[in-house]
């Protein structure tokens, strides 16, 4: 282990010791790590101490303890607040593990700034603007999400920088340090990411073939006090499970029953094949609903509308002034053109058509394995077979392999995830590209563990 140093407390030097030998490829996926005692006895600090560094690296993703086997190496590297490093460019390396909304088939943005460029108002939109958007942007953000079934007036929706701004301004609104955050066993990297940057305590709810269930989070809600529910009921990331509209029902029941705010992600509802109402539309006045445009539109525009209740309109849009005073009008300004004048529905069908054939590949190459879709939507859930008993190694041996997955360990909140990967469908460049990853994935499935360095 590299040496600790006099200027940094020991238990986090020996958690950035951890984390340099994981990175240099000392430790590996799936290697056992000493006990505490025998760490500290060969350190020669205390437990406490060691106990705080395992901590402190299983916060960061870098290691999982399982009761009653030890602790072990995931080799899912994280940042400091959690969030997933995949490294998806490396040369060489088909990408499936970061979704991407498809980037071949975004909107052609040159109309769009041809039309900008006569607009008599254009220089407003180099001007600061009202904190939770301009009064248009807002009609419009109304206008997108009574395409999810959602239907408010355009003085509910506050303009956001993508839906990652609109979780900042919400939670960050709902919750102090220290408060707990329910959230489904598995879930969206980027929430915890900004969990751990908020101090918040997130609390893992168990899930099945249906999603979240609703008999845990009553249970869990007479536990403990929580300050809200994040829950991506459509196109579950990264199950991809769509929670059936009569158990959306009883969670909203539940959740008003014991005053917990929803928190609402419903990045992949469009993509759905008539999916059930938003969880929101049982519960609007304990909602928070994110309708982001980046993946069934085009990623880098960052526009996300967030539709709240009328109570709490004002606190978010000081949230919103205190992390990036308002939305780009510009990108704003683009996202209500494409909304008014058919180009982000356009773009919406031709991304759906796209993903449905892009999952019939691979339905087709990863047949006879357990593999769980939705017919137009952009990633898949492998659970891998036997002898498979580490995601983080089947994904260091797909990487070597060249292929980049998402292990489940990305996204687990608490011990023991399951052990299978997320295959992003859309971030391969074309269908050609996507197949190709896909036998890599085949093979490596086939060979099993302890390929080792015949892996090429």
């Amino acid at each position: 282990m590299p040496s600790i140093g006099p200027n940094k407390p020991l238990y986090a030097a020996i958690a950035r010791a951890l984390a340099e030998d994981i990175g240099a490829g000392r430790l590996r996926p799936g290697d056992e790590l000493p006990t505490q005692r025998e760490l500290a006895d060969g350190l020669g600090v205390s437990v406490g101490t060691i106990t705080r560094a395992y901590r402190a690296a299983e916060r960061r993703g870098l290691i999982r303890g399982e009761i009653g086997r030890g602790t072990f190496v995931t080799g899912a590297p994280m940042d400091e607040y959690g969030a997933a490093e995949f490294e998806p460019t490396t040369p060489g390396v088909i990408d499936l593990a970061v979704v991407r909304p498809l980037y071949g088939l975004d909107p052609d943005l040159a109309p769009a700034m041809r039309e900008l460029a006569r607009l008599p108002a254009l220089p407003e939109l180099l001007h600061y603007q009202p904190n939770a958007g301009m009064r248009r942007h807002r009609a419009a953000g109304s206008q997108w999400v009574s395409r999810f079934g959602v239907h408010s007036d355009a003085e509910n929706v506050i303009v956001c920088a993508g839906t990652q701004h609109a979780l900042t301004v919400t939670l960050s609104t709902l919750c102090k340090p220290g408060d707990s955050l329910f959230v489904e066993e598995l879930t969206y990297p980027g929430l915890r990411a900004l969990a751990n940057l908020l101090k918040l305590k997130m609390v893992p709810l168990p899930t099945d073939g249906d999603g979240l269930i609703p008999a845990a989070f009553e249970s869990a809600c007479r536990q403990r006090r929580a300050s809200a529910l994040f829950a991506m009921p459509t196109i579950h990331n990264p199950l991809t499970v769509t929670i059936p509209e009569a158990r959306r029902r009883e969670i909203a029941g539940i959740a008003s029953k014991y005053g917990v705010a929803i928190i609402e992600d419903a990045i992949n509802h469009l993509l759905a094949d008539d999916p059930p109402p938003p969880l929101s539309v049982f519960a609007p006045e304990i909602s928070y609903f994110i309708a982001a445009m980046s993946k069934v539109v085009t990623g880098g525009l960052r526009v996300a509308y967030l539709v709240a209740p009328k109570d709490s309109i004002d606190l978010l849009t000081r949230a919103v002034w205190a992390t990036n005073w308002m939305t780009a009008p510009l990108c704003a300004e683009i996202a209500t053109m494409w909304i008014e004048n058919g180009t982000a529905d356009n773009t919406l069908g031709h991304k759906r058509t796209e993903a449905r054939d892009r999952v019939n590949i691979a339905r087709e190459i990863l047949d006879g394995f357990e593999l769980r879709c939705n017919d137009f939507g952009h990633h898949a859930w492998l659970t891998l077979p036997d002898p498979w008993r580490s995601a983080a190694q089947f994904a260091e041996e797909a990487r070597r392999r060249g292929v980049a997955v998402a292990s489940a360990d990305v996204f687990a909140v608490g011990g023991n995830p399951p052990v299978g990967v997320r295959l992003s469908l859309s971030a391969p460049p074309d269908r050609e590209v996507l197949s190709a990853g896909l036998r890599k994935l085949k093979q490596v499935l086939g060979a099993g563990p302890g390929l080792g360095s015949a892996i090429v």
